[in-house]
């Protein structure tokens, strides 16, 4: 990409695409084109094919999806796999037809099977049953794979597929009803330690910025109470204890979302779709693994975020929800032997996201 190249980032205002357009602009490409969800639905057909035709962008960065944790992935499964497969085969048949000289394609490494070999290497996409939670969600990212790597195959296009491990940094979602795990528990013992304090200007604050279950910071304190109980929050005798779903057990692997977006810049600007095969007779799993080689399991992942916010109080685990895939560590060996490695530890990145969430 040259600096004056027209790039789209699609899902500019997400967790991942915040994160692509921050980097750009920080590295001087002055010719970036983005619309919001409200301005361009990426789900009807004809207003994307009216976009590529007018804008011509020569680069894509496609990072647009629906997405959220397992309680979200599970009630709207439907809304899952038909929106991400729309947004997908608008975008990338469009970035086809208009002639886009690269495209990346970001998928997600809830693709791999449950019970995959850690780590996961790329060549285990379709070696088994995927995970029930997020089945849809993973189907539809695996459609998007399989549609840069055919179209790459028929039409000679440059599509190229990577697949993020856990995602957290700024702009991430802290909804209880749709975040992952990391924002949801920073959140969750960001209050309990506000609870642990007394400090109620604090917390009327955070539910005036984003209420829980329809209670916004404005309610009485009998109000908030019962609607942070309802989300794992129990505030009780003057102690704090904090509700986890699941065992605790299961491990995961958190990489920052400006290191994602480095890794993004680093592959469109030095890597093609040739560079990423090793087959040229029979083209599979030709993705990137982006990660950083490294997991933590969801227990010790709430005592580092314990020991970040200062909060006193205790954790339980609900074992009648569900833990998800134990585990699902990343093989990053492919992208680190094609010359990029992650770089931010996850206790750097812990402290720099909690900095922001409270200034926010």
């Amino acid at each position: 990409m040259n600096k004056d190249s027209k790039i789209y980032v699609a899902g500019h205002k997400g967790l991942v695409g915040s994160a692509i357009y921050e980097n750009l602009m920080a590295q001087g490409y002055s010719n970036l084109i983005v619309k919001s969800k409200d301005e361009l639905d990426l789900t009807n057909g004809v207003a994307v094919q009216q976009y590529f035709e007018t804008e011509k962008p020569e680069f894509v960065f496609l990072a647009a999806a629906k997405v959220g944790g397992i309680a979200a992935n599970h009630t709207y499964r439907a809304d899952f796999i038909y929106e991400n497969l729309m947004i997908q085969n608008h975008v990338i048949h469009q970035s086809y037809l208009h002639g886009v000289k690269k495209l990346l394609f970001l998928g997600s490494t809830c693709v791999y099977p449950k019970n995959a070999p850690q780590p996961i290497k790329e060549e285990s996409l379709l070696m088994g049953e995927l995970e029930y939670t997020n089945e849809p969600y993973a189907i539809a990212k695996i459609a998007g794979m399989k549609m840069c790597e055919s179209y790459n195959i028929q039409h000679g296009t440059n599509f190229i597929s990577v697949m993020p491990t856990n995602l957290y940094g700024p702009r991430d979602n802290f909804d209880f009803d749709s975040s992952h795990v990391l924002p949801a528990l920073l959140r969750k013992i960001h209050l309990g330690k506000l609870l642990e304090n007394n400090n109620w200007d604090a917390i009327r604050k955070d539910l005036n910025l984003l209420p829980v279950n329809g209670v916004n910071g404005n309610q009485p304190q009998e109000n908030i109470l019962n609607a942070l109980k309802n989300v794992g929050i129990d505030y009780h005798q003057n102690k704090t204890t904090i509700e986890i779903w699941g065992s605790g057990k299961p491990r995961r692997e958190f990489l920052w979302s400006e290191d994602l977006a480095d890794a993004c810049v680093f592959i469109m600007n030095t890597l093609n779709f040739s560079d990423c095969i090793s087959d040229t007779k029979e083209i599979k799993n030709s993705h990137l693994n982006i990660g950083t080689g490294s997991d933590i399991s969801i227990s010790d992942l709430a005592v580092l975020i314990k020991n970040e916010t200062g909060f006193m109080g205790d954790f339980t685990y609900n074992t009648e929800k569900p833990d998800g895939t134990i585990r699902k560590l990343t093989d990053v060996g492919k992208l680190s032997s094609l010359g990029w490695k992650s770089k931010r530890t996850l206790e750097a990145g812990l402290r720099e996201l909690y900095k922001w969430y409270i200034d926010r």
